[in-house]
C-alpha cells in the first residue's frame, strides 16, 4: 500500500465531523489587527489579516473559501517592494500552523530546547527569530484543511490530488497578488514535507499559466521523488537512500561502536557506501554472492547496531517502521519517524512496527493545536465555529500521478531553466525519516540542471528531525540560513 502521507501518520477522520461547515462566508470576512513585536533593540509594527478568500470562476460562480493569515509590516512607504513569502505544511492534508507556529510567525510554541512537549495546558509567545522581519508571510490552508473548505455547489474532489492542488492554490497567490497590489514585490514560496512537492509544483504552474516568476523557493525538508521513499516490492533505491538516517539515529541513541564518535564523518562513511557496495548488492538480488552478503551484513550490522539475524532475516532491506521497532526493542520504546530523536512505547514489544509516532502524538500534536486554535480566536480575532482540521484524513483520495511515483524535480527543473535567477533552497534534518535528507541529495543530483544553474541550489542540515526548528539550536541556525538566503537572492 503506498504511503501517501509523507508530513505525518495519518489519523482517521473522526465521526465527530457530521455538522455542516460548508457554510458560505461573505466576501470580506476578514478580521484586521495591529501588534507589536520586540526584535532585539529594534520593534516591528505589523497588521495581521486573517480570514477567507472567496475563489470563484470566471463566471462570478462561488467555488470555495480558502483561509488564510496574512502578516504585512506597517510604515512600508511602498509596500509592493517588500519581499513576499508564501508558506504551506504538507500532509497532504496539513493546515499551515505547523511553520506558522514553529518558525515563521511572530508567534512560537513553546517547548523545551530539546523539542519536547511541556506539560499542558500548552503556551505560545512572541517569536524572536520570526521571519516576518526580512518579508510579510501569507499563510495557506489547501483544501479541507484549516477552516478551508468548498462552498456553492462544489465538491471538495474538485480541490484535492496533486493537479488540483497545485491549480487551487496557484490560483490563490495569482489572486492575492492582484487583491493586495503585491505584483511587484520580490516573491517567495516555502512548503514543509508535502507542501516541498506543492511548492515545487507551483513552480511550472505559477510561471506557465501566469508568467508569475519567483524570486526564490524554500523547500523544508523535501520529498520531489516519490520513488526514493516508497519501499514497495521491486523498488530498491529507498533502502539504500534510508541508510544515512538509520545510521545517524542509531548512533543518537548510541547503538554504535565507539569508534564511530562524530557524525559528520560517520553519515559519509555510509553514504560511500550506500552508492557503493550496499547499492551493487541490492540490484544483485538472489545472484549476490554469499561471501558478499555476510560482508553487507557485517557493514549494515555496524552502521545500524541491529542484530546481523535480523539483518539477514529482512533481505538485507530495513524499512521505515520495522527499523523503529526494532531498534530499541530491549529497551521496550519505539523511535519516532518525523524526528528519531524521539521515542514511546506501544503496547508490547513484539510488534512489526510501532503503535504511533512518538515524535507527533507525544512531542508537538497537542501543542500546536491548542496554540493555534486559542490564537486565531484571541489575539487575531477572527471567530469561527467548524472544526480548525490540523491533520485531516477528509482529502482522501488524493491521486498523485498517472505514473506509479510522482516526480516533481523535473517541473522545478523546468522552472529554473525558464528562469535562471531563481534561487532554492532545501533544508533537511539528519533524523527525518519521513524525507531522508539523503533522498532530496539524490533527486537533486538527477535533475541534471545545466552548470551555470546547479549554483541556484544551497542545501542546509540539522541535527533535528523533520520539524528541525522545534529543536532550539536548529531554529537559531535555521533563522541564520534563512537571513542569508534571502540576502543572497535579493542582492543587486
Amino acid at each position: 500500500m503506498r504511503r501517501l502521507c509523507l508530513f505525518f501518520i495519518l489519523i482517521a477522520p473522526s465521526a465527530l465531523f457530521a455538522q455542516k461547515d460548508t457554510k458560505d462566508w461573505k466576501e470580506g470576512n476578514l478580521s484586521i489587527t495591529k501588534h507589536q513585536l520586540k526584535l532585539g533593540n529594534d520593534i516591528l509594527n505589523y497588521t495581521a489579516t486573517a480570514g477567507y478568500m472567496t475563489i470563484k470562476d470566471e463566471k462570478d460562480t462561488l467555488k470555495a473559501n480558502l483561509f488564510f493569515i496574512a502578516y504585512t509590516k506597517d510604515g512600508e512607504t511602498d509596500p509592493a517592494k517588500r519581499p513576499l513569502l508564501f508558506s504551506f505544511n504538507g500532509g497532504p492534508g496539513s493546515a499551515s500552523l505547523w511553520l506558522h507556529m514553529g518558525v515563521l510567525g511572530p508567534k512560537i510554541v513553546q517547548m523545551t530546547d530539546e523539542g519536547n512537549t511541556l506539560p499542558p495546558p500548552y503556551k505560545y509567545g512572541d517569536n524572536p527569530n520570526t521571519w516576518l522581519d526580512k518579508a510579510d508571510i501569507v499563510f495557506i490552508d489547501p483544501m479541507m484543511t484549516g477552516f478551508t473548505r468548498p462552498a456553492g455547489k462544489s465538491s471538495q474532489n474538485e480541490f484535492t490530488g496533486y493537479d488540483n492542488d497545485i491549480r487551487f492554490v496557484g490560483d490563490f497567490i495569482r489572486l492575492y497578488l492582484t487583491r493586495y497590489s503585491r505584483w511587484s514585490s520580490p516573491k517567495f514560496i516555502t512548503g514543509e514535507s508535502y507542501g516541498t512537492t506543492r511548492a515545487a509544483g507551483l513552480s511550472g504552474y505559477l510561471q506557465d499559466r501566469y508568467g508569475l516568476y519567483v524570486n526564490g523557493i524554500i523547500l523544508i525538508s523535501a520529498i520531489l521523488n516519490f520513488g526514493t521513499v516508497e519501499t514497495n516490492p521491486g523498488n530498491d533505491l529507498p533502502f539504500a537512500l534510508q541508510l544515512p538516517t538509520f545510521a545517524a539515529t542509531s548512533w543518537y541513541h548510541k547503538k554504535l561502536d565507539p569508534r564511530y564518535n562524530n557524525l559528520s564523518s560517520l553519515l559519509e562513511e555510509v553514504k560511500q557506501f550506500s552508492m557503493n557496495e550496499y547499492s551493487h548488492a541490492l540490484m544483485m538480488g538472489d545472484k549476490l554472492p554469499e561471501a558478499e552478503r555476510d560482508n553487507i551484513i557485517n557493514k549494515l550490522h555496524d552502521y545500524t547496531g541491529l542484530s546481523k539475524e535480523y539483518l539477514d532475516e529482512t533481505n538485507l532491506r530495513l524499512s521505515v517502521g520495522r527499523y523503529n521497532k526494532e531498534l530499541m526493542r530491549q529497551e521496550g520504546l519505539t523511535v519516532g519517524r518525523l524526528d528519531a530523536r524521539i521515542t514511546g512505547r506501544d503496547y508490547d514489544r513484539a510488534g512489526e512496527g510501532f503503535d504511533y509516532d512518538p515524535s507527533y502524538n507525544i512531542a508537538i500534536y497537542g501543542a500546536y493545536t491548542a496554540a493555534i486554535n486559542d490564537y486565531i480566536r484571541r489575539e487575531l480575532k477572527y471567530e469561527n465555529d467548524i472544526p480548525y482540521e490540523i491533520l485531516t484524513g477528509r482529502v482522501r483520495p488524493w491521486p498523485l500521478s498517472e505514473g506509479q511515483y510522482l516526480n516533481v524535480a523535473e517541473t522545478l527543473r523546468g522552472a529554473m531553466v525558464k528562469n535562471p535567477y531563481l534561487k532554492v533552497w532545501i533544508c533537511n534534518g539528519y533524523y527525518d525519516m519521513a524525507t531522508p535528507y539523503f533522498a532530496t541529495d539524490y533527486v537533486i543530483h538527477h535533475m541534471f540542471l545545466p552548470k551555470e544553474l546547479q549554483k541556484n541550489i544551497s542545501f542546509t542540515y540539522y541535527e533535528a528531525g523533520h520539524m528541525m526548528y522545534i529543536h532550539k539550536p536548529s531554529l537559531l541556525k535555521l533563522k541564520k540560513d534563512y537571513n542569508q538566503f534571502i540576502d543572497d537572492v535579493l542582492l543587486k
